[in-house]
């Protein structure tokens, strides 16, 4: 088992780059009066036939040669089970994927989100030819990070260069935070990237 489940949601995202995926959505949503927290990974990769889906939750099935065991996805769903939560998985042959983990938050299994900023990073700064989101909402609060929004912003600067990279970090971090205690001056519950102000 992964120690953070933002290292799990690393790994399910590199299966989407793998699933030659031009687009991965990456969402997380916290219900603090539900005690329930939800992660979702999306892509519009080549997707997988109904047999695929059926045999991917099992740890032992793979598609992949470089690698005999697949252990993204069956973490992903055993993480969210072991708390009292759910899974959920669909996907269509050249449409790509979605899967869902729901977690019950306040369980005595529930593992740390972890650093959602470093894993966005990551993946951008490995492929700088994939566009990546990361939406998060707690309670109504929300915030999303575009690579598209962003590439339009910086012109000719590369999404991966070393000041664009520590640019996303600082904007996810920050902003994150403050979705997690509007109180001290986060986001306008429901406010867009497009309508706010702190990417100019």
């Amino acid at each position: 088992m992964m120690t953070e489940l933002s290292l799990n949601v690393l790994d399910i995202a590199q299966n989407s780059i793998k699933a030659r995926a031009s687009l991965v959505r990456i969402s997380v949503s916290r219900d603090t009066a539900a005690r329930r927290l939800s992660i979702s990974v999306e892509d519009n990769g080549c997707g997988m036939t109904p047999e695929q889906v059926e045999h991917v939750i099992d740890p032992f099935f793979t598609t992949r040669t470089t690698r005999k065991v697949g252990l993204g996805v069956p973490f992903f769903k055993l993480s969210a089970e072991l708390t009292g939560g759910s899974f959920r998985i669909q996907s269509r042959e050249g449409e790509g994927t979605s899967l869902r983990a729901e977690y019950c938050y306040d369980h005595i299994d529930m593992l740390p989100l972890g650093d959602m900023a470093s894993t966005m990073t990551t993946l951008i700064s490995v492929n700088p030819d994939i566009d990546f989101v990361y939406a998060f909402d707690c309670d109504g609060c929300s915030f999303e990070m575009d690579t598209r929004a962003i590439r339009e912003l910086m012109g000719e600067v590369p999404i991966n260069a070393a000041e664009v990279l520590a640019f996303i970090r600082d904007f996810i971090t920050g902003n994150q935070a403050e979705a997690d205690h509007p109180e001290t001056g986060g986001p306008v519950p429901g406010t867009p990237l497009s309508e706010r102000n702190d990417m100019v």
